[in-house]
């Protein structure tokens, strides 16, 4: 993977490259990562830049013998560890180390666009609780004492860490704090909040900006040659999560359809508030939608809380007449014409808090019908209120 093909703020880029030109690397990094953004292909530029026998101004050669193993994923000072669970084929003690070709094979699949669920779907391990284990730690303390085999840096990258077994966690604090020489930990994250503070202490953090709309939609014209308004419109649903935005791009039935969902119940929350007689809002029609959502699986109920948690602050925007800012779908302008008098500054907080609360019951695997219909309540008692 090549610096280049890493869709990360140019920044970013020239601190790593910096950092090993001025031989001022710290041996634990922590990547912190926006939802859909690219911390794991970062990860491997970097190792891989590390590694390069022809380093150029700003990026790997990508012809010598450790760059070309690299873009295999198989050079032999990578360790990769990630989340991983009890499958089929693997039905006791798992660890990283069983599926690792498994994991390659799933980077190389997506180029590298990679996702918590689509890998444990990839597992088949939607259902349980995917961790990196206490195997996985005496794995990389045994690796860490090591020599590394080619006589440059060891590399461990650990894919969403926040997934490290708090049991577990203990065993690898001295081993983050004082690693052998020549060795260097990436831990990668999307969610802060749930790392434990003492991993998070003992690594050098570097947040990655969320992406922009314009280089979604150029990546997406260079990928798939799609025309600009296409590119654009998906960016723009997208809020900087580019693994939403392949998916729109893939089903484009979904973007439209994600929107009428939101129209739908947009329309009944706005009937909810302003009708006295409660009998005349078409509860059936929106639990339908509900329906069809909690159908199409986790990932798509998540995106379909993300998708309109940005309505609302797009609506936010427009009722404080910060229209210069705002960036929308030919769909949304009408939705907005239509239903923005539904937020305000003061209920905006609560709306938000109640929409991430399902979101979080939603990934810990709660009863979706049931966080739907809670959810469609709770944010028509705060819009009535």
């Amino acid at each position: 993977m090549l610096f280049r093909d890493v869709m990360v703020d140019e920044n970013i880029k020239k601190q790593l490259i910096n950092q090993v030109k001025s031989n001022r690397i710290s041996h634990a990094q922590l990547f912190l990562s926006q939802p859909g953004g690219e911390g794991f292909a970062l990860a491997v530029a970097y190792a891989q830049y590390l590694s390069c026998s022809d380093k150029q101004e700003h990026d790997s050669c990508g012809v010598c013998p450790s760059c070309q193993k690299y873009i295999k994923l198989a050079h032999p000072d990578l360790h990769l560890y990630f989340p991983n669970a009890i499958t089929k084929d693997v039905k006791k003690d798992p660890d990283s180390r069983q599926f690792t070709k498994e994991f390659i094979q799933f980077v190389q699949n997506n180029n590298y666009h990679i996702n918590l669920d689509d890998w444990l779907s990839h597992l088949d391990a939607e259902n349980k609780q995917a961790s990196i284990n206490i195997r996985d730690c005496v794995n990389i303390i045994e690796e860490n004492g090591n020599r590394s085999y080619e006589g440059g840096y060891k590399v461990f990258i650990l894919w969403m860490v926040e997934r490290l077994f708090h049991s577990a966690a203990p065993k690898l604090l001295k081993t983050l704090e004082e690693p052998e020489r020549n060795t260097l930990f990436v831990l990668i994250s999307e969610n802060p909040d749930k790392i434990l503070t003492t991993i998070q202490s003992r690594a050098q953090l570097i947040k990655l900006p969320k992406l922009s709309e314009e280089m979604i939609a150029q990546q997406l014209m260079q990928e798939y040659s799609i025309s600009h308004e296409v590119a654009r419109d998906i960016a723009v649903l997208s809020d900087g999560n580019y693994h939403l935005a392949l998916s729109l791009f893939q089903d484009q039935g979904e973007m439209g359809k994600l929107q009428d969902y939101c129209a739908k119940l947009l329309d009944s929350l706005n009937s909810f508030v302003t009708t006295a007689n409660k009998t005349h809002i078409d509860f059936i029609g929106v639990n339908n939608v509900f329906q069809e959502i909690v159908g199409g699986g986790r990932e798509n109920q998540k995106q379909f809380i993300g998708y309109l948690l940005s309505l609302f602050r797009k609506m936010l925007l427009h009722n404080t007449h910060n229209n210069p800012v705002l960036k929308l779908t030919e769909k949304e302008k009408a939705l907005l014409a239509s239903y923005a008098n539904l937020i305000t500054l003061r209920n905006i907080t609560p709306i938000v808090k109640e929409c991430n609360e399902a979101i979080y019951h939603i990934e810990r695997n709660g009863n979706s019908n049931i966080i739907f219909n809670d959810l469609y309540l709770k944010l028509a008692e705060i819009m009535k209120s």
